[in-house]
């Protein structure tokens, strides 16, 4: 587990960093955007361990109030190996978004080796009238310094 103050100081209170590579979709009028970064000091090359924190921006274009109720991820390594991690809500709130705003968010994902892809999808509720539906975070890029040939 990687704790927050150690991921704030990696991804400066989870602004990424310019340089880091940035995804967005927009499903149902909400842009999901992330941005993924290697963390060296929390990664063990020799140990097979590598980390990266990513930031997720979740920003609500509808003209309607919803609520994030869970995630789903697909966390896949360069050889292959498959993680698939479900749960409810995101570090521990399911937040309301509001039209016209966003919530934002930083976490973390260890590999055992120095390139992979994550993709996933947040199944979401209308507040007004409790309709559930799905929207999905884009497939991004884990790619560490260690790794000659780039997962994207």
């Amino acid at each position: 587990m990687i704790s927050p103050p150690l991921l704030a100081r990696f991804v400066g209170a989870g602004k990424p960093r310019y340089d880091d590579p940035m995804y967005e979709q927009e499903t149902s009028g909400l842009m999901v955007r992330v941005q993924p970064q290697f963390l060296p000091e929390e990664s063990a090359p020799d140990d097979n361990r590598f980390v990266w924190a990513y930031t997720i921006e979740i920003e609500n274009r509808s003209a309607e109030p919803v609520q994030l109720i869970s995630r789903f991820w697909r966390i896949t390594d360069e050889n292959g190996l498959t993680q698939e991690v479900t749960g409810e809500g995101v570090i521990g709130q399911q937040p309301v978004i509001p039209p016209g705003q966003s919530f934002r968010y930083t976490s973390a994902a260890p590999l055992a080796a120095p390139s992979g892809v994550m993709m996933g999808a947040y199944s979401m509720r209308r507040i007004k009238d409790g309709a559930a539906f799905d929207i999905a975070v884009p497939l991004f890029a884990l790619d560490s310094p260690h790794q000659q040939r780039l997962a994207n």
